[in-house]
């Protein structure tokens, strides 16, 4: 896994942290889910690109 979608993928993570974060302050269930899913998506891709990464090493 390259260093920039290391990178992208954590921007991803850390900004569905924060929009779940404003969900919870402003009380918006809507935005709070959103940002719980852009989490989810950002963790599944660390996942890929790690099983990816496992298998080159070999």
């Amino acid at each position: 896994m390259g260093i920039g979608d290391k990178i992208q993928n954590e921007a991803e993570h850390l900004g569905g942290k924060a929009k779940e974060a404003t969900g919870n302050a402003t009380n918006n269930d809507e935005l709070r889910a959103e940002g719980q899913k852009d989490q989810v998506v950002a963790d599944a891709k660390k996942v890929g690109e790690n099983v990816k990464d496992a298998f080159k090493k070999d």
